[in-house]
């Protein structure tokens, strides 16, 4: 992922040795916590929908570079997660020899997934060499990644957090539930969900689902709280803080659509009923609504960013679908591969390291530092001028 101060570059294959991860742009003694790393990698793999991969894998993340005696070094941070699951894929995921005769091959693509233009692209008929990167299972990094980044936005007073507002049909009908009831769903193995009752309807949909042998998708939310103004810039599109975020988390596997707080409600409104009116007192200026999700201009205004995503079923069906061999050009149901029934909450975790990812950079972009006491003081000072404008 190219960013403009960071960069995150990510390797693997889903039944593959390992995937990792390379991390560089962090600013030198930013002291990290390998136990919130681990938290976080945990949220990722719960949630009720779930596959039986996460009953095999324990996401445990290995820092082998950039970090030492559990402060950053400003040098690039390396980072592995082993797949466990590899063990049963050993022959079949080789990197060295001839591929065996059970080589678990892939002819038929699954619609929704990378499988046929991915095949397309790389010339390749084994669909196999197409799908093990474009699983979901390489988001395990990104997540990675995003953890170390929350603890860079926690030291600015920045946290981030997710909620689900839908999946399928059943919906909390909520487009503004507050930070607080938010922050109190976050370690729910659920389906972290602010509304009891709309969960509840939830889950008997996705337990529908597989009785159906279907898929489910839904929108989930992502909110950074405490965010200053200023970050991003409205002088380069690139620049654009909503930009940013939007390619970040449509990034997310299954994701189709991305909006920045009120954008798809709003359209439909007049222009006196969509823009959040500006006011001051003795605390400074603020809005009473945030219909833009806390950016404007490609800025962000302090208030709370934001941001909502919907994601498709999974590609993956356990009835398939029709597809066509891609050697033999004949009718054939896709191939089955294991997944979820839903993993809307666990997109949602994702969504939150890829807007910390964003953030952080942002945040770097705005305080340019090689140490974090150097950042902080910036910080600081920028705060201060803030106050007396």
């Amino acid at each position: 992922m190219s960013l403009k101060k960071l960069r995150l570059l990510t390797a693997g294959e889903s039944h593959g040795p390992a995937q990792s991860g390379i991390l560089e742009g962090l600013p030198a003694q930013l002291v990290l916590s390998l136990d919130e790393i681990q938290r976080q990698m945990k949220r990722r793999q719960v949630g009720f929908g779930r596959g039986g991969r996460m009953k095999i894998e324990t996401d445990e993340v290995e820092i082998t570079a950039g970090v030492r005696f559990g402060r950053t070094l400003g040098s690039p941070i390396h980072f592995t997660v082993q797949n466990r699951d590899f063990q049963n894929w050993r022959d079949a995921m080789s990197v060295w020899g001839e591929p065996p005769q059970n080589a678990r091959s892939v002819f038929a693509p699954r619609p929704g997934h990378a499988d046929l233009p991915g095949g397309q692209k790389y010339g390749e008929h084994d669909l196999r060499n197409i799908l093990e990167r474009a699983s979901a299972r390489e988001t395990v990094v990104r997540n990675a990644a995003g953890a170390v980044c929350r603890q860079l936005l926690a030291c600015a007073g920045i946290e981030i957090a997710s909620h689900v507002l839908s999946i399928g049909s059943a919906s909390t009908g909520k487009s503004d539930v507050p930070w607080e009831e938010v922050a109190q769903v976050q370690n729910s193995e659920l389906l972290r969900c602010a509304d009891p009752v709309a969960e509840k309807q939830m889950v008997e949909q996705i337990e529908e689902a597989k009785r159906r042998k279907e898929t489910l998708g839904g929108v989930f939310e992502v909110i950074a709280h405490n965010v200053p103004p200023g970050l991003g810039s409205h002088v380069q599109w690139d620049r654009k803080i909503d930009g940013r975020i939007a390619q970040a988390i449509l990034s997310v596997p299954a994701v189709k659509g991305v909006s920045i707080g009120d954008a798809f409600q709003i359209a439909g409104r007049w222009g006196s009923e969509a823009h959040d009116e500006i006011y001051y007192n003795d605390s400074g200026f603020y809005r009473k609504t945030n219909r833009a999700g806390g950016t404007e201009g490609g800025i962000t205004t302090g208030q709370e960013l934001r941001v909502r995503a919907a994601m498709k079923p999974l590609s993956t069906l356990m009835k398939p679908l029709q597809s066509v061999d891609v050697r033999t050009k004949e009718v054939k149901e896709a191939v089955v591969e294991r997944s979820d029934v839903c993993s809307v909450p666990a997109a949602g975790v994702v969504g939150e390291a890829m807007l910390a990812l964003v953030l952080a950079d942002a945040l770097l972009e705005k305080f340019p530092a090689d140490t974090m006491p150097d950042l902080l003081a910036s910080l600081e000072a920028y705060r201060k001028r803030l106050a007396e404008y």
